[in-house]
């Protein structure tokens, strides 16, 4: 019994998309659908190995390629794991996946240069089914399953759903071609040379044999005689001069579901106690899914040539999630589970020389390619830093490869070796302040003393800095210390003025519920007075970050420090000691040390009020 079904908004939105075509090269649909029948086929194989009772025939596991240039139809067959009705809805009906309405906007504002790069990034390859076909039919059955489906469409707002009692396993996409249009570079797929050309260029590399089938040879292919007509070689395991430019690219294509070219492509292997191969790829931008809770992490891992597992995630580290590739290892299981994995000493083994190749990698773009580099760190920089806090094992190697904004920099970053090649006679430790922005943190009253002496200033606006700086102490020996903690010796403390010691016990107590300390500063140049926190404690934009999340963190008191050298300082202290200081102006001294730093105020009504009050009185 057929049923006819809406698709979900975004995916028409999507299709009509696609009817309209932001593509100037259409052939990657090809590309698309072979893609997706190697995954259906490494998925059955797989499934073979982890389920002895499942009754598949993996013997000659193939995808073929049917033309009817009659008809004008162009068939994309495997033979692989198939769908069931209730998959074919949730994987082709919907999409779901969060950031979905983002992405439509993307590609609806993307040129013809930058979009393709969007195709594939949320498993949406199937659509582009549409830029060629006016009419699209699937025909598919799940392994070990009785009954197969039939799905149609022309893409506009619906689809049709039918059983098939008869369906061979796996799937059949059968595309009933558009007129070619050589001015919108619509190219006549019902022609073989055509389907070749594609195969060559995109899908060379597939280990699964692409089989050509036309009316010329469609009867041999019953009997397997029809030739492949891809390489089928592995790339990672082919010598680098084999291998072209071009072919490294699409691989990276395939597997990273980025169609844009790599920034980097990384070489590993390992002989002896653990026998291993890699071909690893650094992405030239950020996946829509970097920051996403649910974003996809990890390399395929392969088996003597044999796909175990996409996405594996024991081989990456969190902070390396934007890695992409294919680790083939020798001795493993091809049976083994994600839970196995994460114990596996092979696997520990050689997730460590991944990460120590990644990092040098890094490292060398930024010593010998500093355009690279730069593209890797605007791009990519947040989630590497996130590895400071949680790789403590290569936090001198992470950091070493990173490079923060500073004083010394206004419109680039620096490294911490350049920084510290810079470092004046005397300073001792390597300074930084956190802040929400770079403007915010270059008029901090923190760094006045700092800019006055010279010595250079990481400015630090991700929020990831926040987190790690409390647990990175040095850099290659020199000491890291921000600005806004702990009592800073600039030197100096013996031209510290004396005759405060009283106003400072009288603000102390002034303002005890608020601050934990009055004391003077030797940070402060311009401003009458600045709060710091000690060692430890939460700053004040990481206090904001909790609040977001719903979460309130803990009471923290901080120092207030004065400035001896400002006049408001001392004529308070003056009348202080005549017995006629103003406790407003104590604690108006203290709501703007707490605005200067980025904090709120309990009572900012209160506040503003007292300062008006104040500045009537002047007038």
């Amino acid at each position: 019994m057929s049923e006819t079904i809406e698709f979900q908004a975004e995916a028409r939105q999507l299709l009509q998309l696609m009817i309209h075509s932001i593509y100037s090269d259409k052939d990657v649909f090809l590309r698309e659908l072979i893609s997706n029948a190697s995954d259906a086929l490494d998925k059955l194989r797989l499934a073979s190995y982890q389920d002895k009772d499942l009754e598949v025939d993996t013997s000659d596991l193939r995808i073929e390629l049917e033309q009817d240039a009659e008809h004008r139809t162009l068939v994309v067959r495997d033979n692989g794991i198939g769908m069931t009705r209730d998959e074919v809805v949730e994987l082709i009906g919907t999409i779901a996946k969060s950031g979905t309405a983002e992405m439509l906007a993307q590609m609806k504002d993307a040129q013809d240069e930058n979009a393709e790069d969007l195709i594939g990034q949320f498993g949406i390859g199937f659509y582009s089914s549409f830029m060629v076909a006016d009419k699209v039919e699937m025909v598919t059955r799940k392994a070990g399953g009785d009954e197969g489906v039939h799905w149609e469409s022309t893409g506009e707002g619906t689809y049709t759903l039918e059983p098939v009692a008869d369906a061979p396993q796996g799937t059949a996409i059968t595309l009933h071609l558009k007129p070619e249009d050589a001015e919108d570079s619509l190219h006549d797929y019902a022609k073989p040379d055509t389907v070749r050309r594609i195969v060559k260029r995109y899908s060379d590399f597939i280990t699964w044999p692409i089989r050509l089938l036309t009316s010329e040879n469609a009867e041999n292919a019953e009997d397997g005689d029809t030739e492949p007509i891809n390489s089928r070689k592995a790339l990672w395991a082919r010598a680098r001069s084999e291998v072209s430019d071009e072919e490294l690219t699409e691989f990276y294509r395939h597997v990273s579901h980025d169609w844009q070219e790599p920034l980097e492509t990384m070489r590993l292997s390992g002989e002896g106690t653990f026998e291993y191969q890699g071909l690893l790829f650094l992405p030239a931008h950020a996946p829509m899914d970097l920051f996403m809770r649910e974003a996809r992490r990890g390399v395929q891992l392969y088996v003597k040539r044999v796909f175990v597992m996409d996405d594996c995630e024991a081989l990456v580290p969190e902070y390396l999630r934007f890695v992409k590739g294919v680790v083939d290892a020798a001795d493993l299981s091809l049976n083994v589970s994600r839970e196995i994995l994460q114990q596996d000493r092979q696997i520990q083994a050689i997730r460590k020389r991944l990460v120590r190749k990644v990092l040098q990698t890094v490292a060398a773009l930024q010593e010998n390619e500093p355009e690279k580099y730069a593209t890797f760190w605007t791009e990519l920089g947040r989630a590497f830093k996130e590895g400071l806090l949680t790789d403590p094992d290569n936090q001198q190697a992470i950091l070493g490869a990173s490079a923060f904004p500073s004083t010394h920099s206004p419109d680039g970053n620096t490294t911490l070796k350049a920084y510290k090649e810079r470092m004046p006679e005397g300073q001792e430790s390597i300074y930084y302040l956190t802040g929400a922005t770079r403007g915010s943190i270059e008029n901090s009253p923190h760094i006045e003393a700092f800019r006055a002496k010279g010595y250079e200033v990481l400015l630090l606006t991700d929020q990831v800095d926040e987190v790690w700086t409390d647990a990175v102490t040095e850099f290659d020996g020199t000491p890291m210390a921000s600005i806004a903690k702990g009592d800073v010796d600039l030197g100096g403390d013996e031209d510290k003025p004396e005759g405060f010691d009283d106003l400072l016990t009288w603000m102390g107590t002034e303002l005890a519920d608020d601050v934990k300390e009055v004391r003077l500063s030797t940070r402060l140049t311009a401003s009458p007075a600045c709060l710091v926190g000690d060692p430890g404690d939460l700053s004040p934009t990481l206090e904001k970050m909790y609040r977001a999340m719903g979460q309130e963190p803990p009471v923290t008191k901080r120092i207030l420090e004065l400035n001896p050298a400002h006049a408001l300082v001392s004529g308070l202290r003056d009348k202080q000691g005549a017995g006629d200081a103003d406790p407003d102006v104590a604690r108006l001294l203290y709501g703007m040390a707490l605005l200067a730093e980025g904090g709120e105020l309990k009572e900012p009504t209160a506040f503003v009020n007292t300062l008006a009050e104040r500045l009537q009185k002047t007038l």
